[in-house]
């Protein structure tokens, strides 16, 4: 039936992404809050990166992933959040169709990289609290690396494959993409050929890239709660909580929002309201993490406690040096 209609319409080459275009008294105040967020984001992003790579206690496994996500919510964040700015200064909304794929292909295999990246975090978790006679020998260096690389690969290639199709997408009719970045509902909508096959190449991507390590983080906590609830001491079960609560809320929060946008029928309530979940897994997310992963670790308040120290000790050398 799209085939049909497509044919008495024009392809074009750009789309609108109306973005916040329900509020436009408020795109001055936006562009302030949404660059804060993206500079603290980066800054805190950056300082686990830096805290991980430089001080010899977070040279651990989880550190290793930890680094690992840093690196994959600044490039998340960076994939959209500069886009939108350019655009509540200029009030430009226009994004060509080649960008626009890009911008699905890029945010998507971060996305997916995370969903796996995230499954080696509580398969470490698992292994630590579990197995803890088995984790040194099985946490080693080149598995640790083998899993991070794995998550990065896999996520690219089924982001890639599923930009592929969209690519071969013809649009037409309206050009307008109620949203504010490239995702993948809003731009099916606006094909004018049978989506079906698409449809059904994501249907199976997400089913292989999301799907199992969705269900190998569910199993690990559900063995890593029960492990924990076994432990005699009251004292003894915080300390084994304490290791991977900061990971449990951050799986809670990517996988709870992207169950409320991708999952839960098309409704018009629900439309209103993915776009606000929208925000929140691909802005507030990026920085909430550092924030969580920094309040909560005790080794990560240590390492930016010495960090402190140092530079207090730098300033006061300078200090008298400048003295004398």
């Amino acid at each position: 039936m799209k085939d049909r209609e497509w044919e008495n319409q024009t392809s074009y080459t750009d789309f609108i992404l109306l973005g916040f275009g329900d509020f436009p008294g408020l795109h001055i105040p936006l562009f302030f809050l949404f660059l804060a967020i993206y500079i603290v984001s980066m800054a805190g992003n950056i300082l686990i990166l830096a805290l991980v790579m430089t001080d010899q206690h977070l040279h651990t496994p989880m550190y290793f992933f930890l680094a690992n996500l840093s690196c994959l919510e600044m490039c998340c964040i960076s994939t959209i959040l500069p886009r939108m700015l350019v655009s509540f200064l200029t009030g430009d909304k226009t994004i060509s169709v080649r960008a626009c794929i890009v911008q699905f292909d890029v945010f998507g295999s971060l996305v997916a990289a995370e969903c796996c990246l995230l499954s080696a975090m509580s398969y470490d978790r698992y292994l630590a609290i579990c197995k803890p006679l088995y984790y040194a020998a099985k946490m080693h260096a080149s598995f640790c690396f083998q899993l991070a690389a794995g998550s990065w690969i896999s996520g690219f290639v089924a982001a890639t494959i599923a930009a592929c199709g969209m690519s071969q997408m013809i649009f037409c009719g309206s050009n307008e993409i109620n949203h504010f970045f490239c995702d993948y509902t809003p731009l099916v909508k606006l094909s004018c050929v049978d989506t079906k096959p698409m449809v059904l190449v994501n249907l199976l991507l997400s089913s292989v890239i999301a799907l199992p390590p969705f269900l190998l983080t569910l199993t690990s906590y559900v063995c890593i709660i029960a492990t924990i609830l076994s432990i005699p001491s009251i004292a003894g079960r915080q300390k084994a909580f304490s290791t991977c609560s900061s990971h449990l809320i951050v799986v809670t929060i990517f996988y709870g929002t992207l169950i409320i946008v991708y999952m839960l029928p098309d409704s018009n309530t629900l439309r209103a309201l993915n776009k606000m979940f929208s925000v929140f897994y691909t802005v507030v997310t990026p920085i909430v993490n550092p924030l969580i992963y920094s309040l909560r670790n005790r080794e990560v308040k240590d390492a930016l406690r010495k960090v402190f120290k140092q530079l207090n000790l730098s300033h006061s050398v300078v200090s008298k040096l400048v003295c004398i």
